[in-house]
């Protein structure tokens, strides 16, 4: 199984990073994680807001493996329990697809021509996170999945 995360902007603070090279050490007996972040766009010009967002849009299209599954982070996504997620990713794999593809907006928010190509829309939550957080949330989200589709014992 290949899991790619496409985000955009860096991760800045220390423990963040950190916190990122935990779950990708843990991952490694399930996965093979990559992640790529794409530059983000300044906006100096609210008038040209979906422009920036379009740019944004080009440097995650560019990185999209055709046949890979595609898993956007929106905010009017479906909200999933831990076990619901697990399933998915189970279904996924079920189907015979080996590449999965989470793509997290940044300041601007998502493109809707990234929105279109997605297979699953998924929110975490009603509430606005920072692509820096969200980032280690659906890290280690994805650790936890596979723990739990391993019958493996990951929290009380």
């Amino acid at each position: 199984m290949n899991i790619k995360i496409i985000s955009v902007g860096k991760l800045k603070e220390q423990y963040l990073k950190d916190a990122l090279k935990e779950y990708e050490k843990r991952l490694n007996s399930f996965c093979k994680l990559s992640v790529i972040e794409v530059a983000p766009e300044l906006i100096t010009d609210e008038a040209l807001y979906d422009k920036y967002k379009d740019l944004e849009a080009d440097r995650i299209l560019q990185s999209v493996k055709t046949g890979a599954y595609v898993i956007t982070l929106e905010i009017k996504g479906k909200k999933l329990s831990s076990e619901g997620f697990a399933q998915k990713i189970k279904e996924i794999t079920n189907n015979g697809i080996s590449d999965i593809i989470f793509i997290i907006g940044g300041a601007n928010g998502l493109s809707e021509r990234v929105s279109n190509i997605a297979d699953f829309k998924l929110s975490f939550s009603d509430m606005t996170f920072t692509h820096q957080m969200i980032r280690i949330l659906l890290t280690e989200q994805i650790y936890r999945a596979f723990k739990i589709n391993a019958n493996e014992q990951y929290h009380r």
